[in-house]
């Protein structure tokens, strides 16, 4: 095991958390846009966002039978594998008067709904939070490993 896995894995997962809230103030910048992109004509409204996440490596046996056997394996943490659209339906609003109603009057709405999101980015920032946690305590276990070869 390398010394600088910590950081490693500390690394990869603020860079994770980082873009999911990254995509979650998109989320919440978007939650009123009727029309996010139009096709044949049809104005198509904004749909939510996810961040989805996966292990950097294999599962532990894998990781286990590398290390026995002494070969390399790539770094711990996690990766961000994509980033997905909800596809749960879209907020039908009757206003008529809307450019972008349809012809019963309904504006379609993006699936946006701000206290999910505000609890994701809680979520997020928490997250963010404990892994500079979690880097602090790697760098001051370096730094006491350090201090005892003098």
């Amino acid at each position: 095991m390398k010394i600088n896995n910590g950081f490693d894995i500390s690394a990869s997962a603020l860079t994770a958390q980082r873009l999911r809230m990254d995509v979650i103030s998109s989320n919440i910048a978007n939650a009123e846009t009727t029309r996010a992109k139009v096709e044949n004509g049809q104005a198509i409204p904004y749909r939510r966002k996810t961040v989805v996440l996966e292990p950097n490596q294999s599962g532990f046996a894998d990781v286990l039978k590398a290390q026995m056997e002494g070969s390399s394996t790539s770094a711990a943490g996690v990766k961000v594998s994509q980033i997905q659209e909800d596809q749960s339906p879209l907020k039908p609003v009757y206003n008529p008067g809307h450019p972008d109603a349809d012809k019963d009057g309904y504006v379609y709405m993006p699936n946006v709904d701000i206290m999910k999101e505000m609890v994701d980015m809680i979520s997020a920032t928490r997250s963010y939070e404990a892994n500079v946690t979690a880097l602090n305590a790697s760098k001051a276990m370096v730094s006491k490993a350090l201090e005892i070869g003098r």
